[in-house]
């Protein structure tokens, strides 16, 4: 069977399926509160199991690797040239999958699920699950070093984002099912039910709403269930018992919170400074891999805790037995192992690397100060701890799921004080000297603030190319002022613009400027060209930049249209202007779509028994049959939205007795007897359905 087919008939599938699900939610006659809880078991319970298949895999994947169990006795023991050897592989098949399956499948995950939710609603492709789940482990498994927590999130992500397109959830409601399945990863990854869910709610959204918690806390709970049936219920790490040896001793936490903050931004400069250097290789991600795996092995040699998550050395960390020179040289060593390893694109989390610099932090730390003050310390794997949690809150600024994670490990309420103050010390100090976290700094230098309110993402989410009108008032240079004028008179627009003999715009000449030369027309009409009046200074935007930049021009310049260029053919062009009210007007339309998916649903029933329903203002939800005009053509073809100012949501296909319903893209074909559900101003429906 063709590829294209065989992609058509498993989209059929699905499509059947999620009207037989639909159909039976239905006639069960759910609350929606019910129906959301329902479906978060289900996401707990899948995300729960893709924590278990991803810890199978990697032990499996270990013993074909390295010929048996995966320790310290084991690598020690390996020859060097497997050392290096190993890991080589590991990158190039990961940059394979990466390069031929889903580029998602890179790096940590957790920006890309943050970034999934900000700007497409929290839609995943499926197919991440897959190839997250089979790269990282296979990455981890020959000595990558990155953990394994960042890929369960990614694949938890994706199965919540799955489900929700499966049962064609609103928006609101898939960012909350993405949430679900990032909160079952955490949970089922450390046995920590109530960490997982702060997690998803204080970093993934960054919002603790009452209507988000009950089914993040249900797919956590769920999640850990699955883990600890399978897995037993164990936790993470071999924890020592603790004790405050001495009030005098919370001073030392405080101390230790500022070097774990110190630490953590370390860790984030290095790692996208690892990141930027490979990205200006250009080079196939397989040889980009093959390179930071080849590195990570060569330092694997002398410091074979690097490889892999490292849990191993952060027990040795935790039970007071590691040399404290050891344990701090081993900080650095994993900061620049860590950083190739997902500078080069390999693919795995940053939380396991986090949670060893805290370890060896702590138990070097806490070692030193043991040493010097015996009766009134701890040991130092209760040093190692708490810096844990330290390291973790300030590299990803979310304090409160540190906290709860070592927490949950321990079950011990006297380690409380200290893990606060050094959690919370080491957090501010990271924010104080690096504004964002290891997370959101990924998103911020693509240009995407979540925090920054919807309105900016809304904005990024659209292009020029979206609005922009076409035709220019434009003239050359040397035009005489009378020409000037008949332009003028036959425009609507509040700019002229100038070219120079190449067809390049050299500059502009406003309404304003030609009302001040008017005052003097009879002396200067016959003397002046354009060039005299026009302004040099030309702010010219790319059909491909965002409406966000746009917004910012127009205030920077102090302008209402700006000019548009695109390339044509290796050539620029220019195709028209962009007015602020037309990006004004964008972004409306596109919020009020966003507000009322929730509401779409009911109205599409309506629509069953209505040709139009009324939903706000002039803007109603129409059925029309495909015009002929149409017939043959792509979306990308028709410009529903540039030439009729209307969104098309959903395509019904009759096919005999079954009807197929097609959420439209840009290369959707038209087909006879299609019927178009459209929305926007009754005016413009009128208008489309005479065509």
């Amino acid at each position: 069977m063709p590829e294209q087919e065989k992609i058509s008939f498993y989209k059929k599938i699905s499509a059947r399926s999620s009207r037989i699900v639909l159909s039976m939610l239905e006639r069960a006659k759910l609350s929606e509160h019910t129906f959301v809880l329902l479906i978060a078991v289900v996401i707990g319970l899948i995300g729960g199991y893709g924590a278990v298949l991803i810890q199978w895999a990697i032990h499996s994947f270990q013993e074909i690797l390295w010929g048996g169990k995966f320790n310290l006795e084991t690598l020690l023991a390996t020859p060097w040239y497997w050392k290096v050897a190993i890991p080589l592989l590991g990158g190039i098949v990961t940059g394979l999958v990466i390069r031929f399956v889903a580029k998602e499948a890179k790096g940590h995950g957790v920006p890309e699920v943050m970034e999934a939710i900000a700007l497409r609603n929290g839609i995943i492709r499926p197919r991440v699950v897959i190839a997250k789940l089979f790269a990282s482990a296979f990455y981890i498994a020959s000595g990558g070093s990155v953990g394994r927590e960042g890929p369960v999130i990614q694949i938890g992500s994706a199965v919540g984002s799955t489900i929700g397109q499966f049962i064609k959830a609103n928006p609101k409601r898939m960012r909350t099912f993405v949430a679900c399945g990032a909160a079952s990863g955490i949970a089922a990854a450390f046995n920590a039910p109530i960490a997982g869910a702060l997690f998803a709610l204080e970093i993934i959204l960054g919002d603790f709403a009452v209507a988000q918690f009950s089914p993040i806390v249900i797919s956590s709970v769920t999640a850990t269930v699955v883990s600890r049936h399978h897995l037993g219920d164990y936790p993470a790490f071999a924890v020592p018992s603790y004790s405050l040896e001495s009030p005098l001793e919370l001073v030392n936490y405080v101390i230790l919170g500022f070097l774990a903050g110190a630490v953590a931004v370390s860790f984030i400069k290095i790692l996208y400074f690892s990141e930027d250097f490979f990205d200006n290789i250009k080079w196939p991600d397989y040889v980009k891999g093959a390179i930071g795996g080849a590195a990570i092995g060569g330092i694997g040699i002398l410091f074979p805790e690097i490889f892999g998550v490292g849990y191993d050395a952060m027990d040795s960390a935790l039970g007071s037995s590691m040399v404290w020179q050891i344990a701090l040289v081993l900080v650095l060593v994993k900061i620049i192992a860590t950083s190739i390893s997902l500078g080069s694109g390999g693919s795995g989390g940053i939380f396991a690397p986090s949670l060893f610099l805290g370890a060896m932090l702590g138990a070097g730390f806490g070692e030193v100060v043991h040493q010097l003050f015996p009766t009134w310390t701890a040991d130092a794997g209760a040093y190692a701890l708490v810096a844990m949690g330290g390291v973790v809150g300030a590299a990803t600024h979310g304090p409160i799921a540190a906290i709860l994670i070592i927490f949950e490990l321990t079950n011990d309420y006297k380690i409380i004080l200290p893990l606060m103050i050094t959690t919370i010390i080491a957090t501010i100090v990271a924010q104080r000297m690096h504004k964002e976290s290891i997370y959101t700094l990924k998103l911020v230098r693509r240009g995407i603030n979540i925090f920054g309110g919807r309105e900016s993402n809304v904005l990024r989410s659209l292009k020029v190319q979206d609005i922009a009108k076409q035709g220019i008032d434009i003239i050359g240079q040397n035009d005489s002022f009378k020409k000037i004028l008949e332009k003028v008179s036959a425009s609507n627009h509040n700019f002229i613009y100038v070219k120079d003999a190449k067809g390049h715009l050299c500059g502009s000449i406003s309404m304003q400027e030609i009302r001040r030369t008017l005052l003097d027309f009879d002396n200067l009409k016959d003397l002046l060209i354009a060039s005299d009046v026009a302004n040099p200074n030309v702010h010219i935007i790319s059909e491909k930049d965002n409406l966000d930049f746009v917004m910012k021009e127009f205030g920077r310049t102090g302008m209402d249209e700006l000019p548009v260029i695109a390339k044509r053919d290796g050539k620029e062009e220019i195709i028209g202007t962009v007015w602020q009210r037309d990006v004004i007007e964008a972004y409306n339309h596109q919020i009020f779509l966003r507000d009322m998916s929730g509401e779409l649903g009911q109205s599409y029933k309506n629509l069953k028994k209505m040709k139009s329903v009324h939903i706000v203002e002039s803007y109603h939800l129409s059925e029309i049959e495909a015009p002929t005009t149409f017939i043959g053509k792509t979306l990308q073809g028709i410009t529903l939205r540039n030439k009729y100012d209307l969104e098309l949501l959903l395509i019904r296909r009759d096919k005999g007795k079954k009807t197929n319903y097609i959420q439209p893209g840009g290369k959707t074909k038209i087909e006879m007897n299609d019927v178009l559900l459209v929305f926007g101003p009754q005016d413009k429906i009128e208008r489309l359905n005479k065509e």
